[in-house]
């Protein structure tokens, strides 16, 4: 399953910070972050309960850009 969350980023690196910690969040099959458009894509792996994986994704962005912001 793949959805598109809004976010609020302030920078490309910190966009790029974002894309990674979201990739290396279990649950996670594939992450890409769009800075100019204020979106993040995740598609979730096979099984995965999709809000549980989110939050781990907030929690994970918050620990490399901590005043970033996903809308679920």
């Amino acid at each position: 399953m793949k959805k598109t969350y809004e976010i609020e980023v302030d920078c490309a690196n910190c966009a790029n910070l974002m894309e990674e910690a979201a990739k290396r969040t279990s649950g996670v099959k594939s992450a890409a972050v769009n800075f100019m458009m204020q979106k993040m894509d995740v598609e979730f792996a096979d099984g995965a309960d999709p809000k549980a994986v989110i939050k781990e994704v907030i929690k994970n962005c918050k620990k490399v850009e901590e005043d970033c912001e996903i809308y679920e």
